[in-house]
């Protein structure tokens, strides 16, 4: 696993969920046309389209960037290995569930994937439940693969780089959002994070959580199961090597957004989702604005923890 180096840690602006209640839905409110924010307890995530770990996105809630695009491109530095369980540990919250998107470890899985991470990770007395899922090109049709992770995969590692929510997984009260027929330009992930950006543009916020695609259909896109043995150095190539997709609701997305990068050379928005049908990967956007309908549930970290931040850093292959 990678030697973590340096772990930095900033102190994010937390406000009242009352008032990012009402700041959220007045920014959505310019991107969709039905739009309803409250604060609500959170669904049991244990069930139903779930299925999580835990119950809730609740208690000493944070983020962390680990590794980043940088060890991706423009060559893979495959070493670059990490397990959740220790990530844990660094983020002061042994024990965390944690979600959100990254990269399979190749060394553990064969080949290259999309990670969607569903991790509670060990704790004294009790072992790791690893519920993620990963997302493949299949190598017979060159389609997308979902697979279950924890059927196939015991370990709790990712490889190169992770954005993750990390929390208690108490049941608790929560930010929810529902939304219907985008009339704007951005993804409902990037309407949040554009809303606390112009709302608080001298303060640094994140958010983490999961939401439903429940109706429509979205762009992915899903890496080549071996890494490029060209290097890529912009973002033309970068796209050009990724394989994309129209995949169909429903469709169970794990988040991460910070509103402003607080000098950390963030990620700023990061998604994977999964689904019960066998679709998933990285997400981007709605691709029937008209019809889509989105049901989410987030929480407002109160750190941030930059893992494992690479030297020598570029801004290619980050949408």
């Amino acid at each position: 696993m990678s030697d973590f180096g340096k772990t930095e840690k900033v102190e994010l602006y937390v406000p009242d969920l009352e008032e990012l209640r009402a700041v959220l839905k007045k920014g959505l409110d310019d991107n969709f046309a039905e739009v309803n924010v409250s604060v609500a307890e959170c669904p049991d995530l244990t069930e139903k389209p779930f299925y999580f770990p835990v119950k809730g996105l609740c208690g000493s809630p944070r983020v962390t960037d680990v590794g980043g695009v940088p060890y991706l491109v423009p060559v893979a530095q495959k070493h670059k290995e990490y397990d959740m369980n220790a990530i844990a540990k660094e983020l002061e919250l042994p024990g965390a569930f944690m979600l959100g998107a990254g990269a399979v470890s190749s060394r553990v899985v064969g080949m290259n994937a999309e990670l969607i991470p569903l991790v509670l990770t060990e704790a004294e007395g009790r072992p790791a439940v690893n519920s993620s899922y990963l997302s493949c090109i299949d190598a017979v049709d060159g389609q997308c693969l979902q697979q279950k992770y924890s059927q196939k995969f015991s370990d709790c590692n990712f490889g190169l780089l992770g954005n993750l929510y990390a929390c208690e997984g108490r049941p608790g009260k929560v930010i929810e959002v529902h939304a219907k027929k985008r009339t704007g330009e951005y993804s409902i992930v990037t309407a949040l994070r554009k809303t606390l950006e112009v709302e608080y543009p001298d303060k640094s916020l994140a958010l983490g959580g999961s939401f439903i695609m429940q109706k429509g259909k979205a762009k992915i896109h899903i890496m080549p199961r071996e890494f490029s043995v060209c290097p890529l150095d912009t973002n033309e190539e970068v796209n050009n090597w990724l394989k994309h997709f129209e995949v169909n609701a429903p469709l169970i997305c794990q988040s991460v957004l910070v509103s402003t990068d607080p000098g950390l050379d963030l990620r700023v928005e990061h998604t994977h989702c999964f689904s019960h049908h066998g679709e998933g990967g990285h997400y981007y956007i709605d691709t029937t604005p008209d019809s889509v309908e989105y049901l989410g549930y987030f929480m407002p970290a109160e750190f941030i923890y930059r893992i494992d931040r690479p030297k020598g850093t570029h801004a290619v292959g980050r949408d």
